[in-house]
């Protein structure tokens, strides 16, 4: 599903595309030079460079010399007729963690008196706060500072940039209110504060963004109403003000924008009906109003959105009936989630499931009886029906669910054999704990496992037999097999299991020692080895799992001294309580070296 969510986010790329990427030709193509770059460009350039302590980018290695306009310095682009410099465009990969800088925004930088396109973007450890200075560049039209570590307000003086058209401040440390003056940016296009700490009210000043298309502050901590100006921007083809705190009514105006294509409200306090004005957004593709206090019905209306192809209404007070959805209706929808609302379905109605459907989330709809059989099975590829009262019906479910990555059935009263299932080759996540099922985990974990699985929970279940041999060439990151009927020893091969992040073995009848290659995962975070039967002592070897964040060993018959480095020392006693004789810190000290 978040591959799918992204798909309606790339549609804005050839928006931002066609205002980026000549900048971006600045750092490969340089135009014909006439004249060499004003001196005073040069030294507010240089005040930039002597504020970055670190460059792994090793971008501003090539800032040297007079001639910043030469094509020499990487990221600058001048007009060549001027020598003044217009572009500063520095972007960092978004995900190589190792390439960065590290400083600060030299106020140096507001000399640039011509400057057009600002861009510093990904350099991830540029601190400190947004100078003031950048308030005099009013030739700017583009200033981009995603993906630093920028502190502090935003400058209200950046209102005063007249010529403005994409303001994007997303993924810094940007505290307090949005300034009422950003309402000034009478040709703003697009607004992006996202993944900050703002606080305080969407400004009602923005009511002047006629020419708004896109208007992201998702993951802040915003608060009060949406306000009801939204419905002036006739422009708006994307809003995402998810992971707020925003509260009250869905503002009517707002279901009077035909061009907007995503709307995402999710994670808020709105309470209320979803209206059957609905229907006016005409071009809506994406719609979530998850995770807030909605209440009612979900009205017929909606059946109207042709172009809507993922909705997500899950984690609301929304009521039974459902709507009746013709055969026209909703004649693009390939995403549907209703989990964890008040409905009472009983069975899954007809509409969903004899659509050619990719995501399929009914988890928590009092849905009954055997699993239901899809019309098109080979179109799903995520499927929850967890925390319902299905009970029968494994036996062939699985049966043409060729593209089927994520599933999960946990929580219901299925009651089956493991070697009844057949799961599909490329699924990555199974969670089908708090069942009934039966049988050896080797049905599921084998030579024949595919290696695209990366999540298998079946704890809380009555699986026996021993724990498996693990093959090389698994990618699982979770494994929980707690809270089972598993004995026999812990195999040495679960080295093998190289990217592990999370495993619960707790609660089974699993003997012997725990192996030291468990100190060959490098990657756990978590561990749960208590209430088994395992004895020795806790090996050294831990020590290597540096990034472990919980352990427990707890009611076991351990004996021996606990591995004395962090973490290990520092966890609660508790972690280590009802063992032989486990010592050492925190418990109390070993009284000799045997």
């Amino acid at each position: 599903m978040q591959i799918l969510r992204w798909v309606s986010k790339l549609l804005l790329l050839p928006f931002f595309l066609a205002v980026v990427s000549p900048l971006s030709l600045a750092q490969t193509i340089t135009p014909l030079q006439t004249s060499v770059c004003a001196e005073a460009d040069r030294v507010a350039l240089l005040g930039f460079k002597a504020r970055i302590l670190k460059d792994t980018t090793d971008i501003l290695s090539s800032w040297i010399g007079k001639d910043c306009c030469g094509g020499d310095w990487e990221g600058v682009q001048c007009n060549p007729a001027t020598g003044r410099v217009t572009d500063l465009v520095l972007q960092g990969p978004a995900r190589d963690s190792g390439i960065y800088m590290r400083g600060t925004l030299s106020p140096s930088l507001g000399s640039l008196a011509f400057l057009e396109v600002m861009v510093i973007s990904g350099m991830k450890h540029i601190a400190g706060p947004i100078p003031e200075s950048f308030s005099s560049l009013t030739h700017l039209t583009q200033l981009v500072l995603e993906d630093n570590s920028l502190e502090g307000n935003i400058p209200p003086g950046l209102g005063r940039l007249p010529l403005l058209n994409i303001l994007s401040l997303n993924g810094n440390h940007l505290r307090g209110q949005i300034p009422p003056s950003l309402g000034n940016f009478k040709k703003l296009q697009q607004l992006s504060l996202a993944r900050n700490l703002l606080s305080g009210p969407i400004p009602t000043t923005f009511q002047n963004f006629l020419s708004l298309q896109s208007l992201d502050l998702s993951f802040n901590l915003l608060s009060g109403l949406i306000p009801d100006i939204l419905g002036h921007f006739q422009n708006l083809t994307f809003i995402d003000l998810s992971n707020n705190q925003l509260s009250g009514l869905l503002p009517p105006s707002l279901f009077s924008l035909v061009k907007l294509q995503d709307l995402s409200l999710d994670h808020n306090q709105l309470t209320g009906r979803i209206p059957n004005q609905i229907a006016g957004l005409k071009s809506l593709t994406h719609l979530s109003l998850s995770s807030n206090r909605l209440t009612g019905q979900i009205p017929a209306s909606i059946s109207s959105l042709q172009n809507l192809w993922y909705l997500n209404l899950s984690r609301n007070g929304l009521s039974d009936p459902l709507p009746v959805i013709q055969g026209r209706g909703l004649p693009s929808l390939l995403s549907i989630d209703l989990s964890y609302n008040h409905l009472s379905l009983g069975t899954v109605p007809g509409w969903i499931k004899d659509r050619q459907l990719s995501d399929v989330h009914l988890a928590g709809c009092k849905l009954g009886g055997n699993l239901p059989k899809f019309t098109r099975p080979d179109s799903l590829s995520s499927l929850d029906l967890s925390d319902n009262f299905l009970v029968d019906g494994i036996a062939g479910f699985f049966t043409n669910m060729s593209n089927l990555q994520k599933l999960k059935l946990s929580n219901n009263q299925l009651k089956f054999d493991l070697l009844d299932i057949k799961l599909p080759d490329g699924i990555s996540s199974i969670e089908i704990q708090s069942n009934q099922l039966s049988g050896f985990l080797s049905r599921i974990l084998n030579n024949r496992t595919s290696s695209f699985l990366e999540v298998l929970d079946v704890s809380g279940n009555q699986i026996s037999g021993t724990m498996p041999e693990f093959i090389e060439g698994l990618s699982l990151k979770v494994l929980n097999i707690g809270s089972n009927k598993i004995t026999g020893q812990f195999p040495g091969s679960i080295s093998n299991l190289k990217e592990l992040e999370r495993m619960d073995i707790s609660r089974n009848q699993i003997t012997g020692t725990i192996p030291s290659t468990l100190g060959l995962l490098s990657n756990l975070q978590w561990l749960d080895l208590s209430i088994n039967r395992l004895t020795g002592k806790i090996p050294t070897s831990l020590l290597g799992i540096t990034n472990l964040r919980h352990a427990s060993f707890r009611a076991n018959r351990l004996c021996g001294e606990i591995p004395q480095g962090r973490p290990y020392n520092i966890f609660p006693a508790g972690a280590y309580a009802h063992n032989l004789c486990l010592c050492g810190k925190p418990l109390p000290l070993c009284r000799t070296k045997k």
